[in-house]
């Protein structure tokens, strides 16, 4: 791990080693016990190396989203033949989709992604849309990283709906900008972000419009599974769940300490929440609201609970200090790199 220690470029070197291997297994070994004693290597290494990322929280919780999460769960479940990760995919899109939060485009009724010349005639009618709103979100982040100098000032929860908007921000920057990559490498990613500012319900905000990776996962691991066995409700709760103990696992490398619950709280009562209301809505009762008082409620509860339990151990201890910082260096490097360029 000494030879990983703060590289992203050795990290990713290995991950891409790691995932070769997986996919040379899996394409030699049947879905099963075999297939899956092979891969626990694999899945060991994707839970240990954002550690190599010792100083600095943010890309240490960024590389255990994209590895200690989304990565161990893409390899448990080509472990038994579903899930993202085919052994039949060429390396590439391989590659991207067992390293990054990436769900390509497959051709309609059949495997394989999209063919490279219709992923580019997408990628081009959608450039301006992306560049604009690009724009817009580092705007943002850049006005939120100014605003943070006079954070002493602000109230509490003020400053909480700054950080939700700044991780809004920057995971919806982030992860349209490896979609761009895939797209120039002839290959075309599903948007994850769908404007989760507008959404008409809960289910809507979760299953449709935040961080779509996610349930992507959860559905054939945790979801499709529970369901079938005990119902539609029990696998909700139980994808919440697992969602809640795993955003536990991304705090404990965020911040290197020990869980609080309050992550598996807050899932948990989004959970319960959605499956009210879709009893409810299949009932038809209560009325469904106007479209804009439903979305003004999603975004207070969303808010709400994120306040009382999302953030509270990520700033505990200060937690909320070393990000700032981290991310006030930031700003300061690409404004000096700024200068230079246009000196």
């Amino acid at each position: 791990m000494e030879l990983l220690r703060d590289s992203t470029p050795m990290v990713s070197l290995a991950v891409s080693v790691a995932a070769l291997y997986a996919r040379a297994v899996s394409s030699r070994l049947r879905p099963g016990i075999p297939r899956l004693t092979a891969l626990l290597p694999v899945a060991a290494f994707l839970a240990a190396a954002p550690l190599a990322f010792s100083s600095s929280a943010t890309i240490r919780g960024v590389a255990a989203f994209f590895l200690a999460w989304l990565g161990v769960f893409k390899v448990a479940l080509l472990a038994v033949g579903l899930g993202p990760l085919d052994p039949a995919l060429p390396v590439l899109p391989f590659l991207f989709i067992a390293a990054l939060p990436v769900k390509l485009v497959t051709r309609g009724g059949g495997g394989g992604t999209r063919p490279a010349g219709e992923a580019a005639a997408a990628s081009e009618r959608r450039a301006p849309a992306f560049l604009v709103s690009c724009a817009a979100k580092v705007a943002v982040m850049a006005a939120l990283l100014h605003a943070y100098r006079f954070k002493e000032r602000l109230p509490l929860y003020a400053r909480l709906a700054m950080y939700g908007v700044h991780m809004y921000c920057f995971f919806d920057l982030l992860l349209p900008c490896i979609a761009a990559a895939a797209c120039a490498l002839g290959m075309e990613a599903e948007p994850q972000f769908d404007r989760p500012y507008l959404a008409s319900s809960l289910r809507d905000f979760w299953g449709r419009r935040w961080n779509l990776v996610v349930p992507a996962v959860l559905r054939p691991s945790v979801y499709g599974p529970v369901r079938a066995r005990a119902g539609r409700a029990a696998g909700v709760l139980a994808a919440f769940l697992v969602s809640g103990l795993m955003h536990e696992v991304l705090v404990c490398y965020l911040t290197l300490r020990p869980p609080t619950g309050e992550m598996a709280a807050f899932f948990l009562i989004h959970g319960a929440c959605c499956v009210v209301e879709g009893w409810c809505a299949a009932r038809g009762w209560p009325p469904a609201p106007p479209r804009t008082v439903a979305t003004l409620f999603v975004v207070a509860f969303v808010a709400a609970t994120a306040f009382w339990l999302f953030f509270a151990p990520i700033n505990r201890d200060g937690g909320e200090e070393v990000l700032l910082e981290e991310w006030t260096a930031v700003a300061a490097f690409v404004g000096d790199a700024g200068r230079k360029l246009f000196r």
